[in-house]
């Protein structure tokens, strides 16, 4: 059996009840950019997307081609590290590390590694940053660091300048400085090309350097007992390589279809586990709801694909990880409940409710697959019967 899970990075469905002590209510990233937009997505509203509790920009259907519900997050966290890791069995009891500033000696420490000064050391855009350093590190050679309201403490290089292996190995220094009371989620590696005024990340070229989880994650149990673990696109970094038989990078949402229905054609006995970042880092992070619901309408549109590729006794789950509610102020993530879609053929569409952890999914990916699993999180499997 082959279980694929598909994040859509960021795309919330509406906001906690602890919202309002993150910054966030009444967030609602699909409701919000779907109204802003006038955006139909025929697909996920076919398997009940519109059915999942709290959703209002889309119709509900009659007759959902899939279960539907949503997760929410106990963790005290709205990144994609926390989010991930709830996935897959480990609940959080306190945030991780962010900063305005990163400290004195932390800084220090990092220069001493890369033998150069630094520029920057604070929150801000990824692309504001380069239109506003990308010059002056050119001159100098001094990496760009910053961070944002999430765990990160991110390195920004130009490839003319720093060669990318010089940059992962300061990413590897900073990774190593950052323990203890310093301990962000993730470093990353964040090389750029291009000339002042037209700066360009090189997505396909980021490299994230992630803790390891504290304990054993569904991932490490499937693999454990030989079932095989495909990570595609960023999930391998976000669990910093552990628990998996395969890694396969991606450059984009579209890549990462095309990559995902590749190992599914592979019909691997195991997980197949993609993450779409774009809907996070091109337009989520940028306040851009048109940008992102054209984003939401190209996964509409390639949906069938996945379907079709979903062979029957096989599951496809899509889920997200936390909001990013492009309509919301500031530019940080947004602390909303996940939806989770289980579509498999034959089966029967049905509620799934809302779920009291994210680590429901990996509990139920461990069900489907037949591997004990006796960490966080209550499986929904039974929920998910077949017809007869």
């Amino acid at each position: 059996m082959t279980v694929t899970v598909i994040v859509l990075d960021s795309v919330g469905v509406g906001a906690l009840p602890d919202a309002d002590a993150f910054g966030d209510a009444g967030a609602h990233t699909l409701d919000h950019t779907l109204q802003r937009a006038g955006t139909a997505l025929p697909n996920l509203s076919a398997l009940g997307l519109g059915n999942v509790e709290g959703v209002g920009a889309l119709p509900p259907s009659p007759t959902p081609k899939a279960s539907y519900g949503r997760l929410a997050e106990r963790s005290p966290g709205k990144d994609t590290t926390t989010g991930h890791w709830e996935f897959m069995g480990v609940v959080l009891e306190h945030p991780f590390c962010t900063f305005e500033r990163f400290p004195e000696g932390v800084m220090a420490a990092f220069d001493a590694r890369t033998g150069r000064g630094h520029l920057g050391n604070r929150p801000a855009s990824g692309t504001a940053i380069l239109d506003e350093l990308g010059a002056a590190h050119l001159e100098t050679g001094d990496p760009i660091v910053y961070t944002s309201a999430d765990s990160v403490f991110q390195v920004a290089a130009h490839t003319d300048r720093v060669p990318l292996q010089t940059l992962y190995g300061w990413c590897e220094a900073a990774r190593e400085i950052l323990r203890g009371e310093h301990a962000v989620a993730r470093v990353i590696a964040r090389p750029f090309t291009g000339v002042p005024g037209a700066f360009r990340r090189l997505g396909e070229a980021r490299k994230d350097f992630s803790l390891a989880p504290p304990h054993p994650t569904v991932l490490d149990a499937l693999k454990g007992a030989g079932r095989a673990v495909v990570g595609i696109g960023k999930i391998p970094d976000i669990y910093a390589h552990r628990g998996f038989t395969q890694e396969v990078p991606t450059d984009s949402n579209e890549d990462g279809v095309d990559k995902t229905l590749r190992a599914m054609a592979a019909r691997p006995d195991g997980l197949v586990m993609c993450n779409l970042v774009e809907f996070d880092s091109l337009y989520g992070h940028r306040r851009d709801p048109r940008g992102y619901a054209r984003a939401l309408a190209a996964f509409d549109a390639r949906l069938p694909e996945l379907l079709a590729a979903t062979h029957p006794g096989d599951w496809l789950l899509l889920t997200s990880d936390h909001g990013n509610d492009p309509t919301h102020a500031g530019t940080d993530h947004t602390r909303e409940y996940g939806f989770v879609l289980a579509y498999s053929p034959g089966a029967p569409g049905g509620a799934l409710g809302t779920r009291g952890s994210f680590a429901d999914l990996g509990a139920t990916v461990a069900e489907l697959l037949g591997v004990p699993w006796s960490g966080a999180g209550s499986s929904f499997a039974a929920a998910l019967t077949p017809r007869a």
